[in-house]
Formats: C-alpha cells, structure tokens, sequence
C-alpha cells in the first residue's frame, strides 16, 4: 500500500484523512498544498513526512531556505521532516538535481523499513500476541513500515501473529489506519479501545509491544503519539517487552533527552468535535490536545532501528 507515489513528473499523496471509508489520492500544486497536508496529517508518520517534504522542496517553487522554513513549521516534533528538508537544501546549494535527491530519499527509506522489519522480526516468535499503538506501517513510510514491519514481513513469511490494535484517541490513526493496513495485508486483527490495554496484558495476551517514534533523544526517551508513554508504563509493570521502532534519522543526537523535545500541541476540537457529528463537549469546555508524550528510555526495552537493535543503557552519539 503507497502512501505516497511519483511516477512521470507527479506526485500524488493518499489522504489519510480519509481513511478507511474512501481511497482518495491529491496532487499537490503550491507550497500551502504541501504544508497543509502534512499539517492537516492529509501526510503523516515520520518517514512519509520526510519524504513527502523532499518531494516538496523539489517541486515547489519559491526561495528554498524559505520553503524549508515554511514547510518546517508544520510539524516542529517530526524530526524526519527538518532532516528532508535540510538534506534537500544543501543539495540545492550544491547544485544538485532536486528530484533525483528526493527520489533516493523515498527509495533510501524503503530500505530502511526492510532493514528495521528483519531486526524487529528477529526478536518476535510465531504466533506472538502483538499490542501497537497509532500507525506505523507503509501508510506512515515508504514501504513495510517501522512499527508495523516486522508484522508485514513476518506474515509474507508464514508468521500467523494476533494483533491487538489500540483505537489510537483523539484522531484514532490505530482506528483508521492500522487496523485498516492490517486487515487489507490479510493479519488477524483485534481493534480495542486505548483504555483496554492494560487488560488484554493481564489476560497475558499480549507478547510484546510495537511503535514507532518522531523524534528519539541521545538518551533513548522518545516522542511517540499521545498515550504511548502510558502504555509502555503498562509493558513495564505486566513485564512486556516494548520496542521501539525507527529511523536512524529519527534519532536527534543533539536533543540529550526527553525533556528538551517540543511537543506540538494541536487544536482541542479535535478532542471534542473532529470524530463526532455532534460536539463531544461544551463549547466553553477547554481542551488540551498535545499530540505526542514522551517515553522514559527506562521503560524501553529496545530500539530498533535500520542500523540494528539498541538496548539500555542508550548513548547514540557513540553508536551511531
């Protein structure tokens, strides 16, 4: 499943937005259809968003530094996203052929799930009960996907897995998206509420845990989707193995821990009317709406990435 396609000089994203009711593909034509759709999470996950912004910075006219600029502030936690766009930048200033630097942007990532998947799938057993959280799968890269891929390619290889979906609040992505990948590449797939987690791991369903990152710190604390954090709490105490899966890209060598990631906080209608015909909640209601938490490296028990399996004490500056 491609999330994102250039064929014949054009590129056309599927919007996610719409998922899993309609299959809908757009063509981006300026900058502010760039933005708005990784804003809007039209685009998103980690790498599709990098990707999707080095196709940007390649089609898009205007002053690059100011399109990499603009293109930046739509999502200031993905670190995927600055890190395209600086690559494409620098490439300009050599006077590089941006489309071709972006195209090996998109095919270097495929590789990078396929490596991070053959890791992921090393450390998991047939018949495995797996719990994610949000997406991470090819909707959210270029192919197989990093949560998700040792999941994908385990099932190419006759790996019978039982997923257990969390719903993924406010925007549901696990919901949407994840139970939608899954079902569509033929897994078994359970969908459950966000609060339900701690359940299915006292029922001693649950194996191991699986997800992705935005943005992992020197240190190993992570930026995952809102509730992340809380369900590797949950890992820790059932005594659970919680992997983290991404990137090496993702990781920020230069951010020394959890606390100097900033966290986007998004608009609290999502919370109380995005998901409803009918608001949620008072108007006058206030909302707080950030979209990721940070995950203590202590309760990591790995991370996984296309440069191999990383596990505590977390020091990527001397590894990376």
């Amino acid at each position: 499943m491609k999330s994102i396609i250039y064929e014949n000089g054009r590129l056309v994203y599927l919007d996610q937005t719409l998922l899993p009711n309609k299959e809908v593909y757009t063509e981006p034509k300026t900058k502010e259809d760039y933005f708005n759709a990784i804003k809007n999470l039209k685009v998103r996950g980690a790498p599709a968003i990098g990707i999707f912004a080095a196709y940007a910075m390649a089609l898009a006219g205007g002053d690059k530094a100011e399109l990499k600029a603009y293109l930046d502030s739509a999502r200031p936690t993905a670190v995927n996203l600055s890190w395209a766009t600086a690559r494409m930048l620098s490439a300009y200033n050599d006077g590089k052929e941006l489309i071709a630097e972006a195209i090996s942007i998109h095919n270097e990532d495929k590789e990078m799930c396929r490596k991070i998947s053959e890791y992921g799938l090393s450390l998991l057993h047939d018949g495995d009960g797996i719990l994610t959280h949000c997406n991470a799968g090819e909707l959210a890269t270029g192919e197989y996907g990093t949560g998700l891929g040792p999941l994908l390619l385990g099932n190419e290889r006759g790996y019978n897995f039982k997923v257990y979906c969390d719903e993924t609040r406010p925007l549901l992505q696990g919901a949407r998206l994840t139970s939608y990948e899954l079902e569509k590449a033929g897994l078994d797939v359970t969908l459950i509420c966000d609060n339900m987690a701690s359940l299915v791991m006292s029922q001693g369903r649950i194996n191991a845990v699986l997800v992705g990152a935005d943005r992992i710190a020197n240190n190993g604390d992570t930026a995952n989707k809102i509730g992340t954090g809380g369900v590797a709490v949950l890992a820790k105490y059932y005594s659970i193995p919680f992997y983290v899966l991404a990137p090496h890209s993702t990781v920020d060598i230069n951010c020394e821990s959890g606390k100097d990631i900033i966290i986007e906080e998004r608009d609290g209608k999502e919370i109380s009317e995005l998901m409803f015909k009918e608001p949620a909640a008072l108007k006058e209601t206030k909302c707080y709406n950030p979209a990721f938490d940070v995950t203590d490296n202590a309760l990591i028990t790995a991370i996984i990435t296309d440069k191999g399996i990383y596990r505590p004490p977390f020091n990527f500056k001397e590894c990376l």
